[in-house]
């Protein structure tokens, strides 16, 4: 019988590994406890490339589009990115703190970077994900659960309400809830 390698130093075995600079240590203090769902895409409504990759390490090409002179200069990073096709990628370590959150607040505590995990999907807020993707992030979902304390999972949109909207209306909540074993209460 196989056993599932295991994770290496909040490294995900089966992801594809790019590291980002952009990320720091967590407080001292931190539960992670917490996954932060988004969405992207790079350009808006465009998928299939490498720019988000690019985004996440610095080197993105801001002359390649005009929408990329936005992000000159910006320093984020998520600790997954899973693409259209289901494809998983890991940018920081999840013993790390990834910068995905920016100012937010949830539970009761702010900065929500402090103590959650990042997962970013390949799309846009209000179109729909597709079956691929659901599939990847609940097996990620129920990975990071079993490594962590896992307590909430909620949405970009619910963590920094007013100013963030992914992943929107087109991601289905109800689905996501129904594929995982987490308590009903974990979900916003």
């Amino acid at each position: 019988m196989a056993f599932p390698t295991p994770w290496q130093q909040g490294w995900h075995p089966d992801a594809t590994r790019l590291d980002s600079p952009n990320f720091g240590p967590r407080p001292a203090q931190a539960c992670i406890d917490l996954i932060v769902i988004h969405s992207i895409s790079l350009p808006p409504g465009q998928y299939g490339g490498n720019e988000v990759q690019a985004l996440f390490t610095n080197q993105l090409d801001a002359s390649a589009h005009p929408y990329f002179e936005q992000l000159r200069g910006l320093q984020v990073s998520a600790h997954f990115y899973i693409r259209r096709d289901g494809q998983l990628w890991q940018f920081v370590s999840c013993d790390d703190r990834a910068w995905h959150a920016g100012a937010s607040h949830y539970r009761g505590r702010s900065n929500c970077n402090d103590d959650s995990i990042g997962i970013e999907l390949e799309g846009l807020e209000g179109e729909c994900f597709e079956e691929a993707q659901y599939m990847q992030l609940a097996s990620l979902c129920k990975a990071i659960r079993a490594h962590y304390p896992i307590a909430h999972v909620a949405g970009h949109e619910h963590i920094a309400p007013g100013r963030k909207q992914d992943p929107g209306p087109g991601f289905d909540w109800p689905r996501l809830v129904a594929t995982l074993d987490f308590p009903h209460q974990c979900f916003p």
